[in-house]
C-alpha cells in the first residue's frame, strides 16, 4: 500500500473551529506526539494562502515524523505543499481527473456513503475510501445522514480497498466500529478539543488496535 497505509489506525483531521482556539500546526504537533500515522488537514473556512503556510509546515513536521500527510479538497494546496494525498468527497472533482493532477504517486481518498458509491470508488481507482457518517456528527455542515454498521458491514465483507470509519466515533464507540470490521477509525472533535490531545491520540490508538486484533 501507498506511504504504509497498512499502518494507520487512528485517523486524525484538523479542525480549527473545535480546536479550543489553539493554533493548527500545534495541534498537529501533538497528534504527532500521540503517535498518529495519518493526518487530514480539512480546514473550510480558511483563506488560501493561510492554508498553504499552515501546510507547508505541517508537511515538514510529518515527514520528519514519518507520518502519512491527507489534505482535504484543496489539490492545488496539496500538491503545492507536497502532501502524500488528496480527500475529495462525491461533489468534488472525480477521482480520475484528480489522479491527472497528482500523478499516480499520490493517495486519493474519496468519500462514500452506500454500496454504489463503493463500486464506483473502486472503478475509478480511489487508493482508500471513507465510509460513513456512521453516527449523527455534527462537525461538517454538508453532511448526509448517517448510514450505520449496515454499509460499513457492507465494505468489510465485500471489498478490499482500504477504508476509514468516519462519523461521530468517539472514546466510548470505537470498539463497537472496530467490531465491524474498521482497521482505521477518523475522529474530529474527540481529538481537536481534547484537553490532551497527544494522550487523547495515544490511548484511542490503543484501543482501536486491541479490538482490532493488531
Amino acid at each position: 500500500m501507498k506511504n504504509n497505509m497498512a499502518e494507520w489506525d487512528i485517523y486524525c483531521l484538523t479542525d480549527a473551529g473545535l480546536s479550543r482556539g489553539r493554533d493548527t500546526v500545534e495541534v498537529v504537533r501533538a497528534m504527532l506526539q500521540g503517535g498518529a500515522r495519518v493526518i487530514q488537514y480539512r480546514e473550510k473556512d480558511k483563506k488560501a494562502g493561510e492554508m498553504l503556510r499552515e501546510c507547508m509546515e505541517i508537511r515538514k513536521l510529518t515527514r520528519d515524523a514519518g507520518c502519512c500527510f491527507i489534505v482535504n479538497d484543496h489539490i492545488d494546496v496539496a500538491m503545492l505543499c507536497d502532501a502524500d494525498g488528496v480527500h475529495v468527497g462525491q461533489e468534488d472533482i472525480p477521482v480520475p481527473e484528480v489522479r491527472r493532477l497528482v500523478g499516480d504517486g499520490k493517495i486519493i481518498g474519496l468519500s462514500t456513503h452506500s454500496p454504489e458509491q463503493c463500486c464506483d470508488a473502486v472503478a475509478q481507482g480511489a487508493d482508500y475510501i471513507g465510509v460513513g457518517p456512521v453516527f449523527f456528527t455534527r462537525t461538517k455542515k454538508d453532511v448526509c445522514a448517517p448510514v450505520g454498521f449496515e454499509y460499513l458491514d457492507y465494505v468489510a465483507a465485500n471489498h478490499t480497498v482500504p477504508f476509514v470509519a468516519i462519523g461521530g466515533i468517539k472514546e466510548h464507540n470505537i470498539e463497537e466500529v472496530a467490531a465491524h470490521g474498521a482497521r482505521c477509525c477518523a475522529l474530529v472533535s474527540a481529538i481537536t478539543g481534547a484537553d490532551d490531545i497527544a494522550a487523547t491520540v495515544a490511548g484511542l490508538r490503543g484501543r482501536l488496535r486491541s479490538a482490532s486484533g493488531r
